[in-house]
């Protein structure tokens, strides 16, 4: 038997490929399928299904294209209605792969159709779960998620969850390995460890949701406190992932269109398209075309997208560095963000050559906003998230967090220059693209954002543990 673990750190995201005896399964694939395929062929193995663990949120699965690719049956869970053919299994209904069987194990909770996949070798042992946004290491699925609730609340989806767990989870054996689908960084959790493997006895001693003797109405109070708002992304890319989608060949064919700047400026003006700058924060800073909004591929890129421009049907053009188009169009193409109308042809260099205007945002280092809150009180903002702000901060400084800075438009000053600061400058300078694409260019980012802060002598709060806030 083979099992590789295919981890995406910009998505927190875990895909898994078994084969056994020429045989093979893919477990919640991404968007994009020629690695599975590759995969499949250096192991002389047929993909005989693919299984997905639930309708996917935060991301676009390529249950679809590989199905398409391979003639693989897709398979779900209880409770699932896809709008496509696929296999809807039974509770503990068994699949064989080569020498070994999967099981699908009914674990609602995440959502009604959550489905964990239990692996018995030949010898006829339990050896791992795929335990997709059932349980992570660390923390749960967060229950607020399911489509089509009708009545049911997130309360209701928390105490089917802590069932499933208690009664079809936790009674298997301590030795068992846990395969999740995310780790830390994904939004479908908020207490995930980094790491990405794990026993199930170890997680019975250090995940808080698998408490002894923890009652159903202690677990429904944890698992449902704190839940910030889903990103807005989440139920356009579940449709995607029920009813289907686009080949990724095609948009690639369209997304990575050269185009001249006369030709990317006429285009973002008939649309209405984005222009999305994907380089590095310092380069941004440097020059960047007006109202263009910055979102770094090196950082959380993905997620960010979705969470800030929230539309997948939003018309895009790219701003890249040479080189990186292709993997951008693909990185948006994973959390469904499938119009991309082209590429700038040379990059931002190429805009400058053709004497168009450009923008600047003003940066500062933390020493030099040391000297600037010495001489009176300027207005800070923090634009990290309010666990990050509420552990520690400078202090006077405002919250507003980047994924709502929308709702915090009217407190930024509209004369006096103001700071912007975020962990380490990735996030800032997002909040500084946003803002002036709103026709507010009194700001100043702060390089190095709260790392360099607290490394000068300016007050920062007491820290506070996040765990116990």
């Amino acid at each position: 038997m083979i099992l590789e673990q295919m981890y995406t750190k910009c998505l927190a995201q875990g895909a898994y490929f078994i084969s056994s005896q020429g045989e093979a399964i893919i477990i919640d694939p991404l968007r994009e399928v020629q690695p599975y395929l590759d995969l499949a062929k250096d192991h002389d193995s047929t993909i005989k299904y693919v299984f997905l663990t639930h309708f996917h949120a935060d991301f676009v699965s390529g249950h679809v294209t590989l199905a398409k690719e391979t003639g693989a049956p897709i398979v779900f869970g209880p409770n699932a209605e896809p709008n496509f053919q696929a296999i809807i299994a039974k509770d503990y209904q068994e699949f064989k792969l080569g020498d070994i069987t999967i099981i699908a194990i009914h674990t609602p909770g995440h959502t009604l159709e959550s489905t964990t996949y239990l692996l018995r070798d030949k010898q006829g042992k339990d050896t791992a779960i795929f335990s997709g946004d059932t349980l992570f290491l660390g923390d749960v699925g967060r229950p607020d998620l399911a489509q089509k609730m009708g009545e049911l609340t997130e309360k209701d989806l928390a105490g089917f969850l802590y069932d499933s767990l208690r009664n079809k989870i936790m009674p298997l054996a301590d030795d068992i390995t846990v395969y999740p689908a995310h780790g830390a960084g994904s939004a479908c959790g908020k207490n995930m460890m980094k790491q990405t493997v794990d026993t199930l006895g170890n997680q019975k001693q250090v995940n808080y949701a698998l408490r002894a003797n923890m009652t159903k109405d202690e677990f429904i109070t944890e698992v449902t406190k704190g839940l910030l708002p889903p990103p807005k992304y989440f139920p356009l890319n579940v449709q995607l992932n029920k009813d289907g989608y686009k080949d990724i060949d095609e948009v690639l064919k369209v997304g990575t269109q050269k185009l001249s700047p006369e030709a990317f400026g006429a285009i973002a003006n008939e649309t209405g398209a984005i222009v999305l700058d994907v380089r590095h924060q310092d380069e941004f800073a440097k020059g960047h075309i007006p109202r263009s909004i910055f979102i770094g591929i090196d950082g959380g890129f993905a997620p960010w997208v979705g969470a800030l421009i929230a539309d997948v049907k939003q018309p895009l053009l790219l701003i890249t560095e040479p080189g990186r188009e292709k993997e951008t169009v693909t990185r948006l193409s994973r959390v469904g963000f499938d119009n991309t109308l082209g590429y700038l042809e040379g990059g931002f260099a190429a805009w400058v050559h053709a004497a168009k205007d450009y923008d600047v945002v003003n940066s500062v280092t933390a020493e030099v906003l040391q000297k600037e809150l010495e001489k009176d009180m300027q207005f800070v903002f923090d634009v990290r998230k309010e666990n990050e702000y509420l552990s520690e901060h400078l202090i006077n400084a405002n919250n507003t967090p980047l994924d709502s800075l929308n709702d915090y438009l009217g407190i930024f000053p509209e004369k006096e220059m103001f700071f912007v600061h975020c962990a380490g400058g990735y996030r800032s300078m997002i909040a500084a693209s946003i803002l002036k694409s709103r026709g507010i260019h009194n700001l100043i980012d702060v390089k190095g954002g709260f790392k360099s802060i607290k490394e000068t002598n300016m007050q920062v709060s007491e820290f506070v543990c996040p765990t116990k806030l």
